[in-house]
């Protein structure tokens, strides 16, 4: 199976798109706005919350699934998360206790999962309900942060949205470690 097939592709686009987030904040004012460096690094990160979807799409209909993609997709989503936290951090839109529980918690279960891995016992840490709820929780509240409005359309106040959304994805955040290590303890003993 070819490594760079079309989900793999999409996938690396996602890798991409990360220093263009970040690369935004730094584009002098003259050049773009501020409102429009945030709406700009929303809409990016909602298109790589958007290929996230399309590169699993894509791999089960082309039936292109590869060992390859199924580790590399999961370091996009993680390098997309923690490069928004840091332009996040920088604007100060977001805890800094709040972005090392999330950062730290994704190297503590990736490690995780590779050490499980190592010892044949990778299912008992897979992807479980309550970590696709933290990263639903964190591809909202992360666009709603970097966009950044107090009042739009009139009816969204995407700060105070984003903050609580940010906030309870910090608190599943820890409730998923927690369950993801008590399912790897019985292997550690």
């Amino acid at each position: 199976m070819k490594v760079l097939n079309a989900p793999n592709l999409v996938t690396l686009s996602r890798i991409v798109l990360i220093p263009l987030i970040i690369a935004i904040y730094y584009v002098p004012d003259a050049w773009l706005s501020f409102q429009g460096k945030n709406i700009t690094a929303s809409a990016i990160f909602i298109f790589a919350a958007v290929t996230d979807w399309l590169d699993g799409y894509l791999a089960r209909k082309l039936n292109q699934m590869s060992a390859f993609g199924a580790f590399l997709d999961p370091v996009a989503d993680k390098l997309i998360v923690v490069g928004a936290l840091l332009v996040l951090l920088k604007e100060g839109r977001v805890d800094t206790v709040v972005a090392l529980i999330i950062v730290g918690r994704e190297i503590a279960i990736s490690a995780l999962r590779e050490w499980m891995a190592k010892v044949g016992q990778a299912k008992s840490v897979a992807v479980a309900f309550i970590g696709k709820l933290k990263t639903v929780t964190q591809m909202i509240a992360v666009p709603l942060l970097l966009l950044y409005e107090d009042d739009l359309l009139g009816i969204l106040n995407c700060q105070a949205l984003g903050t609580i959304l940010i906030n309870v994805a910090a608190v599943l955040t820890v409730i998923s470690m927690l369950y993801y290590m008590r399912k790897a303890l019985p292997h550690a003993l």
